[in-house]
């Protein structure tokens, strides 16, 4: 099957940056920030003062410095009563916005009514000195103060003055111009760029094995014992044990997820392998309620439970899809194996994006990305009221594994300006993008603009546009060809699998424990952003996606579709040529057997080396078509935006469900119809057909006879030759084996 190609404006598109000011060599760039455009900033660092008059017969001050270029206007912290203060803050001004030539450093005193002007230092920019990295940091210098009518006054100011690029290591820390309408410490902190790292986590097995001595309440009955564990807010159970006595039997494993550092006190062991640890018996103890209080009862005889319980450094913890994920080594250091290369990515810049909120009555967006790559989050810095915004930020991350993916996501910032006490306000979504490491080719600079697509309630719709640099650096080709020879998961998935429902279960508490602790970083990385990166929910019912596995089912057997036509075609003999060349083909390959398994593996490598000239030459990207996503009907859009459980009327509900019956009778049916034909396939020697039973056993029979008289090569021969027969030689009805499978009886017979 064909799949129509998106719109144009859904697809990926090439783009040619001015990567890292233009300096090349041969295909790689020269410059340590190489894989974004240069930016120009005008840098400010105030350090400290001396000498400042005072305001009072006190002798002291409430200082501060006020640093102005045109309108952008950013101020230190105010110290109180303070005539030698020390601030130590840097200022960024973007050269792009530079609306005036004069740079205006001014030191005032904080007042109730109006702040008074101490004094000011002027600079000219042309006069600003120009520093790149790696070259040191500049050296502050003292500058004597003036009126505003330009006669020094009392009290000095050190300052340091320079114009830089974002590569520069005072960007990070520095007030930018871009904040110059974002007032408040939260606010400022909540736009800076940051890197984070996902809290360890480990599998933690509770291995329950037996109870001894239980001294059950209820002394009439038989005990129907559970053993209930808990960690943090996760709880499970065992079943109920089948021995009905005070010593009931188990060995029955609970997992658990449990995250480093640990927040409560875990004192167990750690294996690293397959190899069982050492079993512990454990006192059971009673709490009774006291004053309101949970209190150990004493008693003079305790029951014991019989446990296995380590935590598993040999499993990879999922707390991303399996399809998306972007690490997959085990949790224990010991067993990692080196990385093979550096992933590179340039976060540039986005294009058109649309509007996320309102403010004073006109649409805008605060946008910021996030990249997240294994255990390392990184966090751009937001760009205020822009719908193109710059970033041009770099970051790398070590490679272990290139059949990997990173995500990038862009989100709108609404806790910029009291987002936080406004109800608790939501950082809005604004697109995401994967990128697969193995389809990049290393050491090759990619840069496209990537479609921000995002599904709504009413249909796909682009919010933008976002432009990349991704460049894969392999540090041995032959290590990186040797992982694909590697199991995909470490070896203790497979020595020990978990079940499907406890990989769920594990993956869902991995991911809130993980956005837990992200929530709990300053600034933080909020719940909603770190569960739309880890796709929280991807796992639920949804008629899009289930027509478009379906297609993608259809597409991969639209191969075997066409030859199995093409082969009809070369029985019917529609084209002669053609079927007498296959008889030749077919004669030599009967004749010398050997060649058969050669011409296959050669005709492949020929088909490889052709489709070599079409290689793909840029990252996939999301395909809304192959989604279904431009076709969905809208009620089947609203089903998989609806919450779990339902919020919809009761009449939609029974008109959904009604639906889904009507979907699930069809796949029943053509379940069934698999059935039947395998139960034909067991009825064969089963006699439940007496007679069907003692054709075929006389047909093995005479089969057996047939075959070890007659040469292999001639039995070959006659079976293609009977099956490439002329369509004079054909009938229309079925043939006689088809007939004699058809008649054979299955156990629908049987079925209620």
């Amino acid at each position: 099957m064909q799949i129509r190609p998106p719109p144009e404006d859904f697809l990926l598109k090439e783009t040619n940056p001015h990567l890292g000011g233009g300096k090349v060599t041969g295909d790689k760039h020269t410059s340590t920030y190489d894989l974004v455009e240069q930016m120009q900033y005008l840098y400010v660092r105030v350090v400290k003062a001396k000498d400042l008059p005072a305001k009072d017969v006190s002798g002291s001050c409430d200082p501060y410095v006020e640093v102005k270029l045109g309108n952008y206007k950013g101020t230190t912290r105010h110290f109180e009563k303070k005539s030698n203060p020390e601030w130590n803050q840097v200022f960024a001004f973007s050269k792009d916005r530079l609306q005036s030539s004069v740079l205006e450093v001014t030191v005032k005193d904080k007042d109730f009514v109006k702040d008074d002007f101490m004094g000011r230092v002027l600079f000219d920019l042309n006069e600003v000195p120009r520093r790149v990295p790696p070259d040191s940091p500049l050296a502050p210098q003292w500058y004597r103060l003036e009126d505003r009518k330009g006669d020094k006054v009392k009290g000095e100011l050190m300052l340091a003055v320079w114009m830089g690029t974002q590569a520069d290591e005072a960007f990070p820390e520095a007030w930018n111009s871009d904040a110059a309408g974002v007032s408040g410490t939260d606010g400022l902190a909540n736009m800076r760029s940051k890197v984070y790292l996902s809290p360890k986590l480990w599998y933690l097995r509770v291995n329950v094995i037996e109870a001894q001595d239980l001294q059950p309440s209820d002394k009439g009955r038989f005990p129907e014992v559970f053993v209930k564990a808990t960690l943090g807010n996760q709880g499970l159970r065992t079943r109920i044990s089948q021995s009905r006595t005070i010593n009931p039997l188990w060995n029955e494993d609970l997992m658990f997820v449990a995250s480093e550092p640990f927040e409560e006190p875990l004192y167990v062991d750690r294996r690293l392998d397959h190899k069982p640890v050492n079993t512990r018996w454990y006192n059971l103890e009673k709490h009774v309620i006291v004053d309101g209080e949970q209190k150990k009862k004493e008693t003079k005889f305790s029951s014991r439970i019989h446990m296995r319980i380590c935590l598993e450094g040999g499993y990879h913890v999922l707390d991303e899809s399996t399809h998306y994920s972007s690490d997959l080594r085990p949790t224990a250091k010991q067993l990692w194996k080196p990385s093979i290369g550096v992933l590179e990515l340039g976060i540039l810049n986005a294009q058109g994006l649309m509007p996320m909120k309102t403010k004073d009555g006109r649409g805008t967006t605060d946008a910021y990305c996030i990249a997240k790559y294994g255990q390392k989050w990184v966090r751009t810095r937001t760009i205020i009221d822009s719908f193109t915004p710059k970033w041009n930020e770099q970051y790398t991350w070590e490679v272990f594994d290139p059949c990997t993916v990173i995500t990038i996501g862009v989100f709108d910032n609404c806790h910029l300006h009291g987002g936080d006490k406004a109800g608790g306000a939501k950082d809005s979504t604004i697109g995401k993008v994967r990128i697969r490491l193995s389809t990049l080719e290393t050491d090759r600079v990619y840069t496209h603009s990537y479609p921000l697509l995002v599904l709504h309630p009413n249909g796909v719709k682009k919010m933008g546009e976002i432009h990349l640099a991704v460049r894969f650096n392999c540090s041995s080709l032959l290590n990186m060809m040797h992982m694909y020879s590697h199991p995909l998961l470490p070896k203790m998935h497979y020595i020990h699998p978990l079940t499907v429902s406890q990989l769920d279960s594990l993956r869902h508490q991995a991911t809130q424990i993980v956005s837990m602790r992200l929530s709990r970083a300053e600034p933080p990385l909020r719940k909603e952003v770190v569960e739309y990166m880890l796709d929280v929910g991807s796992h639920k019912w949804s008629m899009r996606r289930s027509k478009a596995n379906f297609f993608r089912i259809m597409g991969v057997l639209g191969g075997l579709i066409a030859v199995g036509k093409w082969f009809d075609q070369i029985c019917h003999w529609k084209n002669p040529i053609t079927t007498v060349l296959i008889h030749i083909l077919f004669i030599i390959l009967v004749m010398y057997p050997e060649l058969i398994l050669p011409t296959i593996f050669l005709y492949l490598f020929l088909i490889g080396v052709w489709h070599y000239r079409w290689r793909p030459r840029h990252p996939p990207h999301m395909d809304t078509r192959l989604s279904h996503a431009d076709s969905a009907h809208p009620d089947e859009l609203d089903e998989e935006f609806d919450t779990f459980p339902t919020s919809r009327p009761s009449d939609i509900v029974r008109m959904r469900y009604d639906r889904l019956r009507s979907i699930a009778g069809r796949i029943q049916t053509v379940v069934g119809d698999l059935a039947t034909q395998g139960e034909r396939l067991q009825s064969l020697l089963s006699w439940r057909d007496p007679r069907a039973t003692a054709l075929f056993v006389i047909f093995c029979l005479v089969a057996a006879i047939v075959l070890y008289v007659t040469p292999f090569q001639v039995v070959a021969l006659l079976t293609g030759f009977y099956i490439l027969r002329h369509p004079r030689f054909r009938h229309r009805l079925p043939s006689v084996p088809l007939n004699f499978f058809r008649r054979l009886p299955a156990r629908t017979d049987c079925m209620l």
